[in-house]
């Protein structure tokens, strides 16, 4: 029976509050690399690393140590958080196709939208209603696709008879007016070689329909997988939090880490138990969506049984990460036109 492709966030301690990594790993390069290796390594299709906006939050930005993973994986997708709240579209969309320049096509970008006073103070705003802010995710993903279709895949030429290097005919502007802010363009790097970055967020955002893989907490899983697919998301993703058993059983590690901080109510979907019926319950989510996303309970303990338990079990990775989840490669909508208006 199939599996689902793989995701596994690898940011901080691990899912659980009581959960402790060694010390200085927010800090420490080998480390971040050992991590994003060994899921690598097993064949995950990606990595999630989360972000927070705030400085005081500790840590390496998540872009940051992306672009530190670009050349120390192989195969595997990078997604960083990057906030539309805090960070400048088109510097957004520029680190992003950086990335998947880097890495050959293995650039993703997990949409964040940190509300918080204390994190827009930081850049000098204050924090938005609802569907203001939903409205904003909407304009950054709109002009992050927008920039990135902004040279069409032909525009280097390298001409060395009249040294020229591009062909400006195919390099665009793109004039996007939004509610707070406005794109001229064009992007100042090529387009990336996915065409597009693969974008994947919650579906809790109100934009469904921009992202390519939706992430549902899979509380209600089959109504939301429904209601993601219905509203246009190509994948859809469940959140899983996982503490396996080890040399002891998974409820005893539970009730020791409880002990120092309780975990508290489920927030999304959550496994405690063995390697066995983790196989069996990702067996059964592959009935209802594409992949999952793994939350390991302690990252330093659980990551390393997910990898030796699901080693190689996901379906087979490709070139890009658009390959590996089986998306097409987008259409670039300024190729399109203009060609039209030339065959015209």
């Amino acid at each position: 029976m199939a599996y689902p492709h793989l995701a596994v966030e690898i940011s901080g301690p691990g899912a659980h509050p009581a959960a402790a990594g060694p010390p200085g790993a927010a800090f420490d390069p080998d480390e971040l690399t050992r991590v994003a290796r060994l899921a690598d390594d097993a064949g995950f299709a990606l990595v999630t690393l989360d972000d927070s906006a705030q400085p005081s939050g500790g840590g390496i930005e998540a872009g940051v140590r992306a672009a530190y993973l670009a050349l120390r994986t192989q195969t595997i997708g990078l997604a960083p958080a990057l906030h539309v709240t805090t960070t400048e579209p088109f510097h957004l969309a520029t680190q992003l196709a950086s990335l998947d320049i880097a890495t050959h096509g293995r650039a993703a970008w997990l949409v964040s939208a940190q509300n918080s006073a204390a994190a827009l103070a930081t850049v000098g705003r204050e924090p938005l209603a609802v569907e203001a802010l939903r409205e904003e995710v909407r304009d950054v993903i709109e002009v992050g696709r927008q920039l990135w279709d902004s040279w069409e895949d032909d525009a280097i030429i390298k001409d060395v008879a009249t040294g020229q290097f591009l062909d400006p005919d195919r390099v665009h502007h793109i004039n996007f007016v939004g509610d707070t802010f406005s794109v001229i363009g064009p992007l100042i790097t090529p387009r990336p070689p996915q065409g597009q970055v693969v974008v994947l967020g919650a579906d809790t955002l109100g934009v469904t329909g921009q992202l390519d893989i939706a992430l549902v907490d899979g509380i209600d899983l089959e109504r939301q997988v429904s209601r993601a697919r219905r509203d246009g998301a190509p994948r859809v993703f469940a959140e899983l939090d996982v503490l396996l058993g080890t040399d002891e059983s998974a409820q005893t590690r539970l009730e020791a880490l409880d002990a120092r901080t309780p975990w508290g109510p489920p927030t999304r979907l959550r496994h405690v138990g063995s390697p066995e019926a983790l196989r069996d319950l990702l067996r059964r989510l592959a009935e209802h969506v594409d992949g999952v996303r793994l939350h390991p309970a302690v990252l330093d303990v659980d990551l390393p049984g997910l990898v030796e338990q699901l080693n190689g079990l996901g379906p087979l990775r490709g070139a890009t990460l658009r390959e590996t989840l089986r998306l097409p490669r987008p259409i670039n909508r300024f190729a399109t036109s203009s060609r039209e208006v030339t065959a015209s």
